[in-house]
C-alpha cells in the first residue's frame, strides 16, 4: 500500500517563526515514516517558501527549493520550481506546524480550503476567531464562562488611565508566545505597554489581572468525542510567564515551574476538564486545541486564552498534558494524522 503524502509546513513570517521551527523538529522525530511520505516545507522570516529534506538547523539554504501549495484543487499540492520548470506534487494531507499570524489565525486554513487538502487543525472561522482574545472571549461568556473585564484600544483609539482598576495585563489582541504582553500597576506605566503591544497588533487588549493559578487542558478531537490530557499548572515566581522567549527554553523557564498534573483537587481538575472541553465545542474546535484558565481561591474558573495550534515542542505544555493523560507524542501526531486523513477529527 502506497504511503499517504503528509506536508509539514512550519517557519512563517511572524514573531514566533522559531517556536515553529523547534516544534516541527520535534514533530519530525515523531512521526511515523514507515506509515507516511513526508515532505517539509519551510516559510521564511520573509515569508519564502521552501521545500527542504528537515526542518533541523540550516534548513533555509541547504538543499531546498521554491516551492509553493497550490490554490488549484486539481493540482491538490504543492508547486515545486526546478531548473526553471514548476512541478506537481500531490499531497494527502497537511499538517500545519505553525503559530501565531498567518499560520493560527486562517490564512493558511483558507489556502489550504481553497486547496481541498485536508489538513490538521481547526477550520478558518474557529482559528481567526480564537486568534482575536476579545472574540475568544464573547464566545466564552455566550457559554456562561467567566472572562477578564477588558477594553479594547484600536489604532485610532486611546484610554484615559485613570479610570482601569490597576494592577491591569496589556496585550496585543491578535498575537502568541507573550509576545508585547507586560503587566503595569500604574497608570504611567500604561502607553509604554500598549506602544509595545502595538509592535505586534493595531488592536490592544487591557485586561483586569486575575488573581489565582495558571492552569491549562489539552483537548484532542477524537472519533467519537473530545479527550482531554492532563490539567497542568504554571507557577510564576515574578513577572509573565515567557518561556518561548527565554534564551535555553529546553532546560526550562526562569521564572516559573510547570507541573504535570497540576497540584489541585481532583473537583478542580474536572472543572477544568469539562469547561475546556465546552468552550472547545463552543468555538468550533477541531482536531486540537489547548485552553488555559486561571483558578481562583474560590474554585471559580476565568479563561486565559485558547491556542488552536499549540507548541509541539519538547518542554511546550500541549504534548506534555497528553503524555500525562497516557498519550505520547508520537502516538499523538498519528492519531491527529489519520483522524484527518479520515476526516474523523472533531
Amino acid at each position: 500500500m502506497a504511503k499517504s503524502k503528509v506536508g509539514i509546513v512550519f517557519g512563517g513570517a511572524c514573531e514566533e517563526n522559531p517556536v515553529s521551527v523547534k516544534s516541527a523538529q520535534e514533530v519530525a522525530r515523531n512521526l511515523d515514516t514507515d506509515k507516511y511520505e513526508v515532505l517539509y516545507i519551510g516559510i521564511t522570516k520573509t515569508g519564502d517558501w521552501l521545500l527542504c529534506d528537515s526542518p533541523d538547523t540550516g534548513w533555509e539554504t541547504t538543499k531546498n527549493r521554491p516551492a509553493v501549495l497550490s490554490p488549484d484543487r486539481n493540482v491538490h499540492g504543492l508547486l515545486v520550481l526546478e531548473n526553471g520548470k514548476y512541478e506537481t506534487i500531490r499531497l494527502d494531507l497537511v499538517f500545519p506546524v505553525l503559530h501565531g499570524k498567518l499560520g493560527e489565525d486562517g490564512a493558511i486554513q483558507g489556502l489550504l480550503e481553497l486547496s481541498g487538502i485536508p489538513y490538521v487543525g481547526c477550520d478558518v472561522q474557529t482559528s481567526a476567531l480564537c486568534m482575536d482574545k476579545s472574540l475568544t472571549y464573547l464566545v466564552a461568556q455566550h457559554a456562561g464562562i467567566t472572562t477578564p473585564q477588558y477594553w479594547i484600544v484600536t489604532a485610532n483609539k486611546d484610554i484615559e488611565p485613570d479610570r482601569l482598576p490597576y494592577p491591569v495585563v496589556v496585550k496585543p489582541a491578535r498575537s502568541g508566545s507573550s509576545f508585547g504582553v507586560n503587566k503595569v500597576t500604574h497608570e504611567e506605566e500604561l502607553q509604554t505597554a500598549i506602544d509595545t503591544a502595538r509592535q505586534y497588533d493595531s488592536k490592544v487588549l487591557i485586561e483586569e489581572a486575575i488573581v489565582g493559578t495558571e492552569v491549562g487542558c489539552s483537548i484532542l478531537g477524537e472519533r467519537y468525542g473530545l479527550v482531554a490530557g492532563e490539567v497542568d499548572q504554571i507557577n510564576v515566581s515574578q513577572g509573565i510567564f515567557r518561556i518561548h522567549q527565554e534564551n535555553n527554553p529546553e532546560s526550562g523557564s526562569e521564572n516559573s515551574t510547570i507541573t504535570v498534573p497540576a497540584d489541585i483537587s481532583l473537583e478542580s481538575r474536572s472543572l477544568v476538564q469539562e469547561t475546556a472541553k465546552t468552550l472547545y465545542r463552543a468555538l468550533g474546535g477541531k482536531g486540537l486545541a489547548r485552553i488555559d484558565f486561571f483558578l481562583k481561591e474560590d474554585g471559580t474558573l476565568v479563561l486565559n486564552e485558547v491556542q488552536t495550534l499549540p507548541g509541539m515542542t519538547s518542554y511546550s505544555r500541549y504534548p506534555r498534558m497528553m503524555a500525562a493523560a497516557g498519550i505520547p507524542m508520537a502516538d499523538l501526531i498519528d492519531r491527529m494524522v489519520s483522524l484527518t486523513l479520515n476526516g474523523k477529527r472533531r
